[in-house]
């Protein structure tokens, strides 16, 4: 009886584990065929990553080579800038100052002579006849324009 007994154990035993090999095997084969799918669809596609990558690095190369030229660009305006300013800068100034000159001398010329400054004696002193203003009629702090 005791062999019977281990006989069939051992038959259900071998016959769980025949199941188990083939449900093994089954799911290598499907492993075996999604590994192969994926590898047939990312060969591709790393080859377009690969070409992207590329591309962008030539598309980088050329913002570069923009970027250094408009820095040479913007140094070559500064330095041009600088030396308008400083060829018509100078002369335009003096041109602008004769020209406000000429403007208030004749803007005098047109104006009436304002008459001398009067003064009168009191008691042994002399008064100018309008506070501030100096002997030729000029305001000590400057033009009032």
């Amino acid at each position: 009886m005791a062999g019977i007994l281990v006989a069939v154990f051992w038959a259900i035993l071998v016959s769980f584990l025949a199941v188990v090999l083939v449900r093994l095997a089954q799911t290598l084969r499907a492993t075996t065929k999604l590994v192969a799918d994926v590898t047939e669809q990312a060969v591709p596609l790393l080859a377009d990553a690969s070409d992207t990558v590329r591309s962008a690095r030539t598309q980088l190369d050329k913002v570069d080579a923009i970027a250094t030229d408009v820095q040479e660009v913007t140094s070559n305006a500064s330095a041009l800038s600088t030396t308008v300013a400083s060829t018509f800068g100078g002369p335009l100034v003096k041109v602008a100052a004769f020209g406000y000159g000429v403007r208030r001398a004749i803007g005098r010329k047109s104006d009436p002579e304002p008459e001398p400054a009067r003064r009168s004696v009191l008691v042994g002193r002399t008064v100018p006849s309008a506070r501030g203003r100096k002997r030729n009629g000029r305001n000590p702090r400057g033009p009032k324009d």
